[in-house]
């Protein structure tokens, strides 16, 4: 029991910075290129988790073709809901809306966005989350890399795209209410990562893990570099790799 709360707990941290940054971004009036350092950063971070983290683990456990098809598999899954939910509307679900031809749709424009956004933000966090219950399974302990990976990865996100639901003219209900949901479905999903793929033989869990990986890379080519070009340009090459090697020390610490 005191380890499913720990995963818990842990998924609830890492969450947590979503309601920060979305706090930081609906009150305060935050430099578009601070929030694209702040992306490259947090994508460093998580290139740099998934790669010794997640998919050298997943190696480690069983081999190639199971870390191989499962980062493959977790890639095909995350983009194929990706296109879905861009086409109501959440395409530009981690934009702050800065440039008008990436802003948020409002409801009145499409319906159903708002539901799209909520969903897309969902797609975005669950595999991050989990991966952090799975983590408790090595030993017993969380790895505090990929919990920092994902508090660093979540707090861009949830400053730019509730600055961009702002724009769009989304309430202070709506916005928050999304990232207390989606901070509360971290904090299960850490727990079913922790509960449901401990279940399995380590062949499976390994599996698990590499389809996390493939749709936190998916996610992190498909709008964390992205937006983080929009504004950074020449420097998100830097600023990622600094965040690479921040994460690379933590793990060898």
């Amino acid at each position: 029991m005191a380890d499913v709360v720990q995963a818990g707990l842990w998924g609830l941290v890492a969450g947590s910075a979503l309601l920060l940054g979305a706090a930081l971004g609906y009150g305060l009036r935050v430099p578009q290129k601070v929030i694209a350092m702040v992306m490259a950063f947090g994508a460093g971070v998580l290139l740099s988790a998934v790669s010794f983290e997640l998919v050298g683990e997943a190696y480690e456990q069983a081999g190639l073709a199971p870390a191989a098809i499962g980062t493959l598999g977790g890639a095909v899954a995350y983009t194929a809901g990706n296109l879905w939910l861009a086409r109501r509307g959440a395409r530009h679900r981690k934009r702050s809306g800065h440039q008008p031809a990436q802003a948020q749709p409002s409801e009145a424009e499409q319906g159903g966005s708002g539901t799209a956004l909520a969903l897309g933000a969902l797609l975005d966090g669950v595999p991050e989350s989990a991966v952090i219950g799975v983590s408790l399974l090595d030993g017993g302990a969380v790895s505090l890399v990929t919990v920092a990976a994902v508090f660093i990865s979540n707090l861009p996100e949830g400053l730019s795209s509730s600055a961009g639901m702002k724009r769009s003219g989304r309430g202070r209900a709506y916005v928050f209410g999304v990232w207390a949901a989606i901070a509360a479905a971290s904090t299960v999903s850490a727990v079913l990562g922790y509960t449901v793929v401990g279940a399995f033989s380590p062949a499976v869990i390994a599996a698990v893990t590499a389809v996390a990986a493939g749709a936190i890379l998916a996610m992190i080519a498909d709008t964390m570099i992205p937006e983080a070009f929009e504004e950074a340009h020449l420097a998100i090459g830097l600023v990622t790799v600094c965040g690479f090697l921040v994460s690379f020390a933590l793990s060898h610490a």
